[in-house]
C-alpha cells in the first residue's frame, strides 16, 4: 500500500510512524509542514509550510539529538518567543487558515501525482486541514492529537470552521485518548466510519525503552545530585495545555516535605518563564533547566526519576506518560477525561486538579516517601502498556485500519 504522509517531518514521533509503516512493508511519501530532511526509507519528500511553518520553532526539532548547552543565539530567540508566545498563538489561529487555500491548492496536485492509496494527516492543525485538499476517490486518514479539538479547534471561527472541514472530509479517523472519538462525531465524523484509539507514536517498543542507557552522564553533565529523590517535568512549553506555573508553585510546599528532592525540567534550559519561578520560589538549589533531550536521554531519566509530573489542562495521551509508565517513573498528571482513561489515582499515578499547587504539592510528596506505592504502581503500569500500547500489538492494529479505509488495495 502507498501511503501518504502530511505531518511536521522533523518531529520524532513523524519518524517513527514512518518507520512503522516501513516495518508494515508499505511505501511512504512525506509532505511536510516544516522544512526538513527527508526521513530515512521516504520514496518522495515535499515541503508545505502552511501557517508560516517556515519561521515557526518546535519542541520536537532538537530532540533526536543529544543534549547541549543553548547558545547567545538561541537563548535571545527563546526570551523572545517567551515574550511573545500567547500573541504569537493567538494570530496564528486567525492568520493560518489563510494560507491554507494556497498551499491547499499544491498539496492537491501533489497527491494526483502520487496516487497514493491513503493520505493520512498526522495532526488536524494544520496537516489535516492542509490534507482537506485531497482528491475526491482517495481515502483521507485524520490523526487527532489531546489538544486538537479542546483547544485549537476554537482557537478562532476560521479554526473551528477548518476543523469541522477536515472531521467531514475523513473515512478514518485515529485518536490517542477514546474522548477524542466522541468529540469528533460531535464535530460530526460519522459514527459507523473506521476508527482507532492508538498511541501518537504508533506504539512503545519495550525492548528499546528499557535498553535506554543510563542518564550518569547527564547528571554529571548538569551537576545534577545522583543521589537525591529525583522528579522530571518532561514536556518544556505547551502554551494553553501544560500549567508549569502551578508545577513551580508547588515546589516549595515539597521541599518542606521532602528537602532533599531535586526537580529536572526538560526543554527548558534559556526560558526567561522557568528561571523568573526559580527566581520567585528561590529554588535555585533544587531546579535544573534542561535542554532539549534525545529520546533515549529522556528516557533514561525516567528510569531514574521517582516521579514524572505534567500537569495539563488540554492533553489527549502523551507520549511522555507512556513512557514514564512503561519506564517504572510514577506519572501525576492533570485531572482530565483523557488522561482518567489511564490513571486510577492512588493506584498507578496520581490525579490533581490543574489549578492546584497545594494538591500537586501532596500528590508528589506522598510519592516521594512511599516506595511501596511506587514498587506496586511500576508493576501496574507495565501491564497496562503491555496490554495497551505495546508497538507491534499497535501495529497489527494499524494495519486493518489502513485496510478498512482502502478495502481494495
Amino acid at each position: 500500500m502507498h501511503i501518504l504522509i502530511t505531518a511536521d517531518g522533523r518531529s520524532p514521533i513523524t519518524k517513527r510512524w514512518i518507520q512503522g509503516l516501513l516495518a508494515l512493508q508499505h511505501r511512504v511519501t512525506l509532505v511536510s509542514t516544516f522544512p526538513c530532511e527527508a526521513p530515512a526509507g521516504v520514496s518522495d519528500l515535499f515541503i508545505l509550510p502552511v501557517a508560516f511553518n517556515a519561521l515557526s520553532g518546535s519542541q520536537a526539532l532538537n530532540r533526536s539529538t543529544p543534549a547541549t548547552t543553548p547558545t547567545k543565539t538561541t537563548s535571545s530567540a527563546r526570551k523572545t518567543v517567551s515574550k511573545f508566545r500567547d500573541i504569537l498563538q493567538g494570530a496564528r489561529y486567525w492568520l493560518g487558515p489563510l494560507t491554507l487555500p494556497f498551499y491547499g491548492r499544491r498539496f492537491k496536485k501533489i497527491v494526483e501525482q502520487q496516487k497514493p492509496d491513503v493520505v493520512h494527516a498526522l495532526r488536524l492543525p494544520f496537516e489535516g486541514m492542509l490534507a482537506s485538499y485531497t482528491p475526491t476517490g482517495i481515502p483521507l486518514a485524520i490523526s487527532i492529537w489531546g489538544n486538537d479539538l479542546t483547544l485549537h479547534g476554537n482557537g478562532s471561527p476560521l479554526m473551528r470552521a477548518w476543523s469541522e472541514r477536515v472531521i467531514r472530509r475523513a473515512q478514518g479517523l485515529m485518536a490517542d485518548a477514546n474522548r477524542d472519538i466522541r468529540l469528533a462525531r460531535q464535530w460530526g465524523y460519522p459514527a459507523d466510519f473506521p476508527w482507532l484509539v492508538v498511541p501518537g507514536s504508533g506504539g512503545l517498543d519495550l525492548v528499546e525503552v528499557t535498553r535506554a542507557a543510563s542518564p550518569i552522564a547527564l547528571l554529571e553533565q548538569f551537576n545534577i545530585p545522583e543521589n537525591a529523590p529525583l522528579v522530571i517535568n518532561p514536556r518544556g512549553f505547551r502554551p494553553g495545555s501544560v500549567r508549569n506555573d502551578v508545577f513551580f508553585a508547588s515546589l516549595p510546599i515539597i521541599l518542606e516535605r521532602c528537602p532533599e528532592a531535586v526537580f529536572v525540567c526538560a526543554a527548558m534550559a534559556g526560558q526567561p518563564e522557568a528561571q523568573q519561578w526559580i527566581d520567585r520560589y528561590q529554588l535555585q538549589d533544587h531546579v535544573f533547566l534542561l535542554p532539549y533531550l534525545s529520546q533515549n536521554e529522556l528516557w533514561g531519566l525516567f528510569h531514574r526519576a521517582l516521579a514524572s509530573v505534567s500537569i495539563s489542562v488540554h492533553d489527549g495521551t502523551p507520549n511522555s506518560l507512556l513512557e514514564s509508565m512503561a519506564s517504572g517513573c510514577f506519572p501525576i498528571v492533570g485531572d482530565i477525561e483523557s488522561l482518567r482513561e489511564w490513571i486510577t489515582p492512588g493506584v498507578n499515578g496520581w490525579l490533581v486538579p490543574p489549578d492546584n499547587p497545594q494538591l500537586l504539592a501532596e500528590a508528589v510528596s506522598t510519592v516521594l516517601q512511599n516506595e511501596n506505592l511506587r514498587q506496586s504502581a511500576a508493576e501496574a503500569n507495565l501491564k497496562i502498556i503491555r496490554e495497551r500500547a505495546e508497538l507491534n500489538l499497535m501495529r497489527s492494529q494499524i494495519q486493518v485500519f489502513y485496510q478498512r479505509i482502502s478495502p481494495t488495495v
